[in-house]
């Protein structure tokens, strides 16, 4: 099997995932986004909608598929949304009920799944590198960290839940390029949503994430926050929807639509 790296293109690194690698996808196909999913019945998808159009900084929404369809515009003809993600959740009435590299038996279960696909802050880190602001689980091989967080999301239909966001160990003289580079982006999460003291956002350990790998921070680094694409499962936690399947935590979708498609003027976005 094929190991996807940053040179790979979006269907060999789709194809290693298809044939049953299970991997974070973090610093892989340099040059094309990533998207998170969430596939819901079609009966949700108006609710989930409004939910992610009432909090577009960590559910910036880039796709929605037809009920029942399992490809999508941002791919070629040989995407398969049950099969080309490196890893999976399936819930149930709001509990996670499994974990799995292939989703197809749980997408079977359903003929009217409406999927989602979200933007995702990996899809900056390749333009991050190129200005030399470091991107420290790129480097170590992890997975980002990510943080269910005590901020309360726009409530929208029967969904609701807590603001998720992933964390970058930033250089104090870096930040300020960080969040220019990161602003012009903001299909997939834009600039940070806060920088500094975790505890703002009701975090109290940074060393034991709720998703993903424990930080990489260096002397001298600022701890920085970016909506994440994971609040939608803390939305499927708080609000406990019959059916739904997500992602596993870092285990994206690489699309095959370049990160400069979503590449903008700077914009003001607010830090707090």
């Amino acid at each position: 099997m094929i190991i996807p790296d940053a040179d790979s293109t979006p269907a060999r690194a789709r194809s290693a995932y298809r044939a049953g690698l299970v991997a974070p996808t973090a610093g892989i196909a340099r040059g094309y986004a990533q998207a998170n999913l969430i596939a819901l019945p079609a009966d949700q998808a108006d609710d989930f909608r409004a939910f992610a159009r009432a909090n577009p900084r960590p559910c910036p929404l880039l796709d929605e598929t037809a009920p029942g369809a399992v490809t999508s515009a941002l791919a070629g003809d040989d995407l398969d949304l049950r099969t080309d993600l490196p890893g999976y959740r399936i819930w149930r009435d709001g509990e996670l009920v499994a974990e799995v590299g292939d989703a197809s038996a749980a997408w079977s279960e359903r003929d009217d799944l409406v999927a989602f696909l979200i933007g995702c802050s990996f899809t900056f880190e390749f333009a991050l590198l190129a200005a030399g602001v470091p991107v420290r689980h790129i480097t170590a091989g992890r997975s980002v960290p990510m943080y269910a967080t005590t901020v309360p999301c726009t409530p929208a239909g029967r969904f609701h839940g807590p603001l998720v966001v992933s964390l970058r160990g930033i250089p104090a003289d870096r930040v300020d390029d960080a969040i220019a580079i990161s602003g012009r982006y903001p299909a997939v999460h834009g600039a940070p949503m806060h920088v500094g003291d975790p505890g703002a956002l009701g975090i109290a350990d940074l060393d034991h994430p709720d998703f993903g790998d424990a930080p990489i921070l260096e002397p001298g680094d600022v701890p920085v926050f970016w909506g994440c694409g994971v609040t939608p499962q803390a939305a499927v936690l708080a609000s406990r929807p019959a059916f739904a399947i997500t992602h596993s935590p870092g285990h994206m979708l690489i699309t095959d639509t370049p990160d400069s498609a979503y590449l903008e003027p700077p914009l003001q976005q607010e830090v707090r």
